[in-house]
């Protein structure tokens, strides 16, 4: 029998976690079914997000996937655009974006992104719950199916939640790794035998293991534990950020509505049916104000406004709003910070525009052969070795050219002597620069190399040419 929860008394709810029991032992969270207006449109929200979730990685853009995240090889394609190592900075700009519009978002809305649309949210209350709700009905029959003996009823029930749980996970498993391997790349793992691919093999088990852990078991701990954005809310949120809220005006004092009995002090509109608890996924009382445990589900939203509509009063008692709305009556979205906010944002979104317009469609980097420094020829030069690589980001194929600019040097390319870049790819290869012995002024000297595609230059890549000094 689960102890009882620390968070219905408003004298210590912050003193602990509601799915924490007083020995430490996790207090089981069963969230009782929801049904409403904002549920009904949560679920329609989640059905167009993973739709596009699950599409994503098939979606593709002349042969090209228009989604990847390939931290194995760096290489990035977001909406179509490639990224690769040399793009970094483009990538940290694009990163900062993000970040800043999660807190602009925050700071204004709060964390409505967690409730609507977090990946962990849609599958959790959309897929995996639903599916438990279905098998083993609501949250008083899963008690009562946990707390009984392992019969023919439990062992059908529990089988058929983990077989389905199961292959969900494996699903998810193989969308992330479309995600970061390709969907090619995926179905050649798992149509092949494991030993032919056994990294990719691997990967899939290990993702698909991670899933099954956090939706079957780990479930809200994923939220209150592992996800850093709650503890966020207490720099982010301020007086005026929307978040789900209990109107405490209206609201207090609460207590049940007596018909036999004459009241001696008016109350207030809540009736205290503990239903906003009963519903809540991560098991607080949103009466106690704004928590980090909060993930504005609304699930709390809609089970109060059943019940007002139950006792004729007017819905609304928990609501989107900001504590000045219910305090002070008024609202003011547009504060200082979210101005500051916004002008850093612009100021960003405008320079990652210009770094995008003016990188460099054809790039290349040359290091020094790793081990070697110079060799003598028995045509009295000397030579160093290199390694470049090559990225062509246009949707063309380039002819590249590598020419060095200091008079008397040469350039030896080992190999296929033309270099042609395939459409967004990378090629590496190696090359000599080769000079007379009797040339070398110093033993290290500083070489610019011309890079140019098809007629056009795309400026000057420096390195260092080493070789003993002619006495």
């Amino acid at each position: 029998m689960a102890k009882k929860n620390p968070h219905l008394n408003p004298e210590n709810f912050r003193d602990s976690l509601a799915t924490v029991q007083d020995d430490g032992k996790r207090n089981w969270v069963y969230p009782k079914k929801v049904k409403g207006l904002f549920y009904k449109y949560r679920t329609y929200l989640s059905w167009l997000l993973l739709a596009i979730l699950f599409a994503g990685p098939f979606i593709k853009v002349d042969g090209r996937p228009w989604l990847l995240f390939n931290i194995f090889e760096r290489k990035f394609i977001i909406f179509g655009a490639v990224f690769w190592p040399q793009d970094t900075y483009l990538l940290i700009f694009l990163l900062l974006i993000f970040f800043l519009f999660v807190i602009l978002f925050t700071v204004v809305f709060g964390r409505v992104f967690c409730g609507w649309a977090c990946p962990q949210t849609l599958f959790m209350e959309m897929v995996f719950r639903k599916i438990e709700y279905w098998i083993e009905g609501d949250a008083n029959q899963q008690r009562a199916l946990n707390n009984a003996p392992w019969n023919s009823e439990k062992i059908i029930k529990k089988g058929g939640k983990t077989l389905i749980f199961a292959l969900i996970s494996l699903m998810i498993g193989h969308l992330v790794m479309a995600y970061l391997i390709g969907v090619d790349q995926v179905i050649e793992v798992v149509t092949q035998p494991p030993s032919a691919h056994m990294a990719g093999f691997i990967g899939l088990i290990a993702f698909s293991g991670i899933f099954m852990f956090v939706f079957s078991w780990f479930r809200e701990q994923a939220c209150l534990v592992v996800c850093p954005y709650g503890r966020l809310q207490g720099v982010l949120l301020d007086d005026n950020s929307i978040n789900v809220m209990y109107d405490f005006v209206r609201g207090e004092p609460r207590g049940p509505i007596r018909k036999t009995k004459l009241e001696e002090e008016p109350k207030g509109d809540c009736v205290d049916c503990n239903l906003c608890v009963q519903v809540c996924p991560t098991g607080i009382d949103i009466r106690n104000g704004i928590q980090m445990e909060c993930v504005n589900c609304t699930a709390c939203i809609d089970a109060c406004d059943e019940v007002m509509e139950k006792v004729d009063r007017p819905k609304g008692l928990i609501r989107y709003a900001s504590n000045n709305s219910i305090k002070k009556g008024f609202q003011k979205l547009i504060t200082g910070r979210v101005k500051a906010y916004s002008v850093i944002l612009l100021i960003l979104v405008g320079a990652f525009i210009a770094l995008i317009s003016t990188r460099e469609p054809i790039n290349g980097t040359v290091t020094r052969f790793p081990g070697m420094t110079f060799q003598e020829r028995e045509d009295g030069r000397v030579s160093n070795l290199y390694e470049i690589t090559l990225i062509n980001k246009t949707f063309e194929p380039q002819k590249v050219v590598l020419e060095p600019l200091a008079e008397g040097m040469d350039l030896e390319v080992v190999g296929d002597t033309h270099w042609t870049l395939e459409p967004q790819s990378k090629f590496e290869g190696r090359f000599f620069l080769v000079r007379n012995q009797s040339d070398v002024k110093v033993n290290q000297e500083e070489v610019h190399l011309k890079l140019s595609a098809e007629g056009e230059e795309y400026g000057d890549i420096k390195t260092n040419f080493m070789a003993p000094v002619n006495k």
